[in-house]
């Protein structure tokens, strides 16, 4: 975000001032401070990027959009969309822009992967698969407390519930999920889940106990796109997304699309940035931040019930 065009960093903030100070040092940031409160005080910040844990989310974006700060919410939102749906009134009350850090809406793959289907290029799209997976079993990680909104699904799976709906550029009408939890930790860290769309289907697993990996694929009745790397995308090199038309099984009819090197971050700071000064959409709306939050609660619904479940807005 420091290499964005329309925003600074102006600060860091933390619950300790000697933590902050070093963190905006590291960084060469101007100003650091002890506390979230001391940062919302300074009339000088017009907006606050939220990286807290996820239970932190809704209660520290509130307190910044009444302190008059746009906010970009670091993913997932909330804890559940009904958590998240109050932010609809408070953006009413504060008349302040709440956007959800779906880095990954901006990146040049995911557009041009959405051109290409538009487009046609695979036929009509039927079918989203993917996995997301790291591996992180320690107990005292934040990713790993429930009460801190930690597991699979909500840290990493929320991607792809996201991509699927921007592939389909739908809803899913129904969910189907079935979850693997920690014995010790008792957070998710195993999740696989089925989508159904009006136009197909999306299948996921997501862990956080399983080799690193990260891919995705969009089926078509003529052919497919494999994303390399969806998500993390480096910033320093190219990505790559591959471009089957189905004609040999042992890939001479895939061709390779180069994507030029970018900072999806950089991008995101700038289209938020934009947004507030220009009173245009932000990315990721908080309506759109809703929709996502209530396909994950009808997943984790799921998982209990053994049954289909609707998501519920």
């Amino acid at each position: 975000m420091q290499h964005c065009q329309y925003c600074e960093v102006a600060g860091i903030a933390s619950r300790d001032l000697d933590a902050a100070r070093k963190a905006a040092s590291e960084l060469s940031l101007p100003k650091a401070y002890g506390s979230y409160e001391e940062l919302l005080a300074d009339p000088e910040i017009d907006a606050i990027y939220n990286p807290l844990p996820n239970d932190l989310h809704v209660p520290w974006t509130i307190r910044a959009a009444r302190a008059g700060k746009h906010v970009l919410c670091e993913k997932p939102i909330a804890m559940n969309a009904a958590e998240a749906r109050t932010l609809l009134a408070v953006e009413a009350e504060t008349g302040v822009r709440i956007a959800e850090a779906f880095m990954v809406k901006l990146h040049p793959q995911w557009l041009r992967t959405e051109q290409l289907i538009a487009e046609g290029r695979i036929g009509a799209l039927r079918l989203v698969t993917g996995a997301f997976s790291y591996f992180n079993a320690d107990p005292k990680n934040i990713r790993n407390k429930p009460e801190n909104g930690g597991g699979a699904l909500l840290d990493i799976g929320c991607y792809l519930v996201f991509a699927a709906r921007q592939l389909f550029a739908d809803e899913p009408t129904r969910v189907l999920a079935l979850i693997d939890r920690d014995r010790e930790t008792h957070v998710d860290r195993l999740t696989s889940f089925l989508m159904d769309f009006p136009a197909g289907h999306a299948v996921f697993s997501c862990s956080t106990q399983l080799v690193p990996h990260q891919r995705i694929q969009a089926f078509g009745t003529k052919g497919r796109i494999e994303i390399e790397i969806p998500v993390n995308s480096p910033a320093d090199r190219p990505t790559k997304i591959f471009v089957d038309d189905g004609g040999d099984l042992f890939g001479a009819g895939i061709s390779t699309e180069t994507i030029p090197t970018v900072d999806q971050y950089t991008l995101q700071g700038d289209a938020f940035a934009q947004a507030v000064q220009n009173n245009t959409p932000v990315p990721v709306s908080v309506e759109q931040a809703i929709r996502n939050m209530a396909v994950i609660d009808a997943l984790f619904r799921s998982a209990e019930t053994g049954a289909w479940e609707i998501p519920v807005l």
